[in-house]
């Protein structure tokens, strides 16, 4: 059963190849970890999903990151606050199942993933890419 939390809109679209690649990329990833983590996930799925989802949204991070250094964007600073929330975040969920033999929040996940890309995407990304462009 494939299962999407997130679909890809036309709004998502930066006008940046690469960095819309990327962000195919994540949904892609978040969707798959929909499926993957289903109604009782395992703690070391959920462990794996959680360390799969940082790495690449780091990468990306950094990829944005080094794009707003490079042009000296008036919001680096807003915009990197933003990103190092989210990896706070996962940080902090990874922590807590570290920490917690019972816990497994996968919807927790999903929800903060979901509606933070949503709104990340929709707002700092796309004045960023307009900015740049």
């Amino acid at each position: 059963m494939k299962m999407t939390v997130i679909e890809w809109r036309k709004e998502f679209e930066t006008g940046f190849p690469e960095v819309d690649k990327e962000h195919a990329e994540l949904i892609g990833v978040i969707n798959e970890s929909v499926v993957k983590l289903g109604s009782n996930p395992s703690r070391e799925l959920v462990r794996s999903m959680l360390e799969e989802i940082y790495a690449k949204i780091s990468e990306h991070f950094e990829h944005e990151e080094k794009l707003m250094e490079e042009r000296s964007y008036d919001q680096y600073e807003d915009h990197k606050a933003d990103h190092d929330f989210l990896l706070d975040e996962i940080g902090a969920l990874m922590n807590s199942l570290a920490a917690d033999s019972t816990f497994v929040q996968s919807d927790a996940l999903i929800r903060c993933l979901s509606s933070w890309f949503t709104e990340h995407c929709r707002t700092k990304d796309m004045r960023l890419h307009r900015m740049l462009d």
